[in-house]
């Protein structure tokens, strides 16, 4: 067995080859390579890994992974770890490292599975007057809140459906009593205007029997008149 580089260990090496999705580097004393992925040559984002290296370019590479497939051994490298300057290791603490292992991992879509409810007792309880549980189980406390099961959505919409019957048929019944309200006023204002013209009639008759009334009272004035005029002359005839 040819000695490999322990994990984590950084060292230097030569590019072997370059492709779409990183550069293959031979790692001295050896005859293994191990592999740059892109996404592991620079901080920044890299879409060619031939604008970054060449072959035949000695670089420094930090080892951080071993995995065997196949049963050959596949060792993963990393350059942007690395000062290309220096060979200084830039994480220590390979916190990057177990943040990119983080961003590979897959997670699970929980969201198809349902979670199912026990069965709800048909019960009062005789404490806080809510349904579904005894009064020995009851957390409420006396005089605090009062807590009740969420209707289900079913009940919602026939809540909501009753609800809006209820406002058509106010709306109906306040239309109706409008309506009743219109025809009073409308009768009222009728008989108004028929008593007012009955009293200009009455006015016009009682304005054309005055005279006749004074006439009377003028002739029955004159008759007086005369009465007495006739009693002077038959006085002074007796008296000759």
């Amino acid at each position: 067995m040819e000695p490999l580089p322990e994990l984590y260990a950084i060292f230097q090496g030569e590019v072997a080859t370059v492709t779409e999705y990183g550069a293959f580097i031979k790692i001295p004393g050896c005859r293994k390579q191990g592999l740059v992925h892109k996404t592991h040559m620079s901080s920044c984002r890299v879409d060619k890994p031939s604008e970054i290296v060449d072959v035949g370019d000695k670089v420094w590479v930090k080892l951080i992974g071993k995995e065997m497939k196949d049963d050959k051994l596949k060792l993963s490298l990393s350059m942007k770890v690395v000062n290309q300057g220096t060979g200084k290791d830039l994480d220590p603490n390979n916190v990057s490292l177990d943040q990119d292992e983080r961003k590979k991992r897959t997670f699970r879509d929980y969201t198809s599975q349902k979670i199912t409810l026990e069965a709800v007792l048909n019960t009062v309880c005789k404490k806080c007057g809510c349904k579904g549980h005894f009064a020995k189980e009851c957390f409420m406390q006396p005089g605090g809140t009062k807590y009740s099961l969420i209707p289900e959505e079913e009940e919602e919409e026939a809540a909501t459906a009753e609800h809006e019957k209820d406002k058509k048929t106010n709306l109906a019944d306040d239309s109706s009593k409008k309506r009743k309200k219109e025809k009073k006023k409308k009768k009222k204002h009728k008989s108004k205007q028929s008593s007012e013209s009955d009293s200009d009639s009455s006015d016009s008759d009682s304005d054309g029997a005055q005279p006749a009334s004074k006439k009377a009272k003028h002739s029955g004035k004159a008759s007086k008149a005369q009465k007495k005029k006739k009693k002077k002359k038959h006085k002074k005839k007796h008296k000759e």
